[in-house]
């Protein structure tokens, strides 16, 4: 498992993790039954606290992501079509979301970036 983590980002650590982990399970990099690294191997990987990781699968199991067993560890969770696609329409809406308040800043209208999203799907 590959995570890679940014003082320089504004985003904190955990979310960073939960982040990363969240997108390498919904590409399906992460399948379920997978084991993930226990929280002090990922601190100590990472050189961050125990406390970091610990709030990052906390979060990654509230999402339905994953599950951890005492003794055994955190594995990801098998995920059902339907759940797939809500996660997926989220990390869309958010996306979408940056773009809006990107065009309202730079004065750009709706036609425009619908044409430009309709110029992306074309491979333009």
């Amino acid at each position: 498992m590959n995570i890679i983590i940014s003082n320089s980002n504004g985003q904190p650590i955990y979310e960073q993790i939960v982040t990363q982990i969240r997108n390498q399970i919904l590409t399906k990099e992460l399948l379920a039954g997978d084991a993930l690294p226990s929280m002090r191997l990922l601190a100590r990987e990472l050189k961050i606290s125990v406390i970091t990781t610990k709030r990052a699968y906390e979060e990654l199991e509230k999402e339905g992501l994953i599950e951890s067993y005492t003794g055994k560890g955190s594995f990801v969770k098998a995920q059902n079509a339907q759940q797939l696609k809500e996660q997926h329409l989220h990390e869309i809406s958010t996306k979408l979301q940056e773009v809006l308040d990107l065009a309202y800043l730079s004065d750009i209208g709706l036609s425009e970036i619908i044409e430009i999203l309709k110029g992306l799907q074309k491979g333009e």
